[in-house]
């Protein structure tokens, strides 16, 4: 079981859960390509203050030749998003339903974007001055996403890739996402939202980390909760939604997922959660990563606090 204050770390992938998180459980898997030598995505999934707040995210480095180092940029955006997301969750737990703290708490979360992509940008310049990436693998100028041929630009498309992120409370959403995957809400009658989603698959081609001022280029939600946080919060990369043959297919996949964990309990949905991404990426042939919180029910939530009582 993931530990309360545990991330995923540049390995494949999470390992099994649900982990307790106050009112939500929180799911987490990853799955490798077929026929890859090693998955270039990387997630995390954790409660902050005190269980108050989730902080969610999956990155997809690009994995392509262009990209060869790729995971260690999917595990930096982890990274710097979780560091930077952790503090952000404490304030927005603190400010809870007072609605004359929320306007200073969305102007933090518009600074956030350029935040992490500096962090990320300090990281790939450190590791390619002291491992020039040219040195050891040539590059055609058009490989070099968004910086042309302008000498004064340093070169990080090695190490592309996505990023999606979002803090969850129980009075309060934010999510953030540059490139391509999903995020997807389902409501208490099993309605599946996307409010990040710009329409058909990309395809290919994606925002990056890689690009000069991403944040620019990185989409923000925030709403908050009149009548309680919804009861399911997904985000996955573009693995698996590939893996379906239309959209309508990949949130009859989330609400159906969200039913499960309703009817079933989240710790059978957490067991099955392998199968069904080793199934998405038979079909996608892509890496393939979900994360998620799910409400837990409220008398689950007094036995789990009786039990860490009874514990401690």
């Amino acid at each position: 079981m993931t530990g309360p204050e545990t991330t995923t770390g540049p390995g494949p992938g999470p390992g099994p859960g649900p982990a307790a998180a106050g009112p939500w459980a929180l799911l987490s898997g990853a799955v490798k390509g077929v026929a890859k030598k090693y998955s270039q995505d990387r997630s995390a999934a954790l409660p902050v203050a005190g269980g108050r707040a989730v902080v969610l995210a999956v990155a997809d480095g690009h994995g392509s030749a262009a990209h060869f180092r790729s995971d260690l940029g999917a595990y930096w955006a982890v990274e710097e998003f979780t560091a930077c997301a952790a503090a952000f969750a404490r304030e927005a737990a603190r400010i809870g339903d007072d609605a004359a703290g929320w306007p200073a708490l969305r102007e933090e979360a518009r600074r956030l974007p350029q935040r992490v992509a500096h962090l990320w940008h300090e990281r790939a310049l450190y590791h390619e001055a002291n491992s020039p990436a040219h040195g050891e693998r040539s590059q055609h100028p058009a490989d070099r996403a968004g910086h042309g041929d302008r000498p004064d630009v340093p070169d990080l498309a090695a190490y592309g890739s996505t990023l999606i992120g979002a803090v969850l409370t129980e009075h309060t959403l934010f999510c953030w996402q540059l490139g391509d995957g999903d995020i997807v809400l389902v409501d208490d009658v099993g309605a599946p939202h996307t409010p990040l989603s710009t329409g058909p698959d990309m395809g290919d081609e994606t925002d990056s980390l890689c690009e000069p001022e991403p944040w620019r280029k990185m989409r923000a939600h925030w709403q908050p909760f009149t009548g309680g946080a919804p009861p399911c919060v997904l985000l996955s990369t573009d693995g698996l939604s590939k893996s379906f043959a239309d959209h309508q297919g990949f949130l009859d996949f989330a609400t159906g997922l969200g039913e499960r964990a309703a009817g079933q309990g989240v710790d059978a949905v957490q067991t099955q959660l392998p199968d069904w991404l080793a199934r998405a990426a038979k079909y996608s042939g892509d890496d393939t990563t979900l994360v998620g919180a799910i409400a837990v029910p409220e008398q689950t939530q007094q036995t789990q606090q009786t039990q860490r009582g009874t514990e401690w």
